[in-house]
């Protein structure tokens, strides 16, 4: 059993960032050097009605504005890319955890390709929206015992996840000998992250309690004897973040300004590898 880590001792000033979400209150983002991630403090005691909005949009199905139809459209296109990812680990049973799992679109997806769907999602609203397509979810993992799976699936979720290191462990539980997780998380060393800087919207502060880098992914799941297998883009990501950015930094979206950002990014992270959001592929150390 590994050492219980801190994650909050040492930290150096990084960044102070404003919740546009609910709050509009200030909080310290604040960098953890020996994992090379940053750390949001302090933790609001009722985090849970901080996602309390209608602005938070992977607990709805919301079409009402022009930003809520491009992000269902973009959804629909990932969701294909997703599903690709994981029917290329060939896996004979097909069994998939989707943790954090929103309304189900990508659980249903699944559903009907064959996979055998299992999901868990906190909030009640959103397990209702879910249930109505026929997805069931659990409301944590504990309500999954000892089962195993082929495939457990984190889609924008461990920057949520208050008690990081237990709950990587038991990810690795659930887990079968042969089987994969998918982390993907914000990378907040991306060119859009050091361009916004503070106006960053993936760091949705207080939601968002860590901020990943490629070292901290690896690091982390190193101390639990797992090892990140390949790492790859979430292109969209760029663009999504960025025109949010530009409303919490101008007052407004400017689609010309973002999709600009964005594009910059991309190209960037061709050289670098450093994309706004990035997808890991994490197997047991052998």
């Amino acid at each position: 059993m590994s050492d219980k880590i801190d994650f909050y001792k040492d930290l150096q000033p990084f960044l102070t960032c404003k919740d546009y979400t609910v709050s509009a209150e200030l909080y310290q983002v604040k960098l953890n050097k020996e994992f090379d991630m940053l750390v949001t403090t302090p933790v609001p005691k009722n985090l849970g009605e901080y996602y309390k909005s209608e602005d938070y949009i992977s607990h709805t199905d919301a079409k009402d504005s022009l930003f809520d139809k491009v992000y269902q459209s973009v959804k629909n296109i990932t969701l294909k890319k997703k599903l690709k990812l994981i029917n290329s680990f060939n896996c004979a049973s097909k069994t998939i955890l989707d943790v954090g799992a929103g309304t189900g679109d990508f659980l249903k997806v699944c559903q009907n390709n064959s996979w055998e769907v299992f999901g868990t999602e906190p909030d009640l609203d959103a397990r209702t929206i879910a249930k109505n397509k026929g997805i069931n979810l659990q409301e944590n993992l504990a309500k999954f015992g000892s089962q195993k799976f082929d495939v457990i699936t984190l889609w924008h979720v461990l920057e949520h996840v208050e008690n990081l290191q237990e709950y990587i462990k038991s990810l690795k539980e659930l887990l079968k000998v042969d089987g994969k997780i998918i982390v993907a998380v914000p990378n907040y060393k991306s060119f859009d992250a050091t361009s916004y800087n503070q106006f960053w919207a993936a760091f949705d502060v207080p939601r968002h309690l860590w901020h990943f880098s490629q070292k901290s992914i690896s690091k982390l799941f190193n101390k639990e004897k797992m090892v990140v297998e390949k790492i790859l883009p979430m292109k969209f990501d760029s663009f999504y973040v960025s025109l949010l950015s530009e409303k919490y930094k101008h007052g407004k979206m400017k689609p010309f300004s973002a999709f600009r950002k964005g594009l910059q990014s991309n190209l960037k992270a061709k050289r670098t590898g450093e994309y706004s959001s990035l997808i890991y592929i994490i197997k047991e150390a052998k």
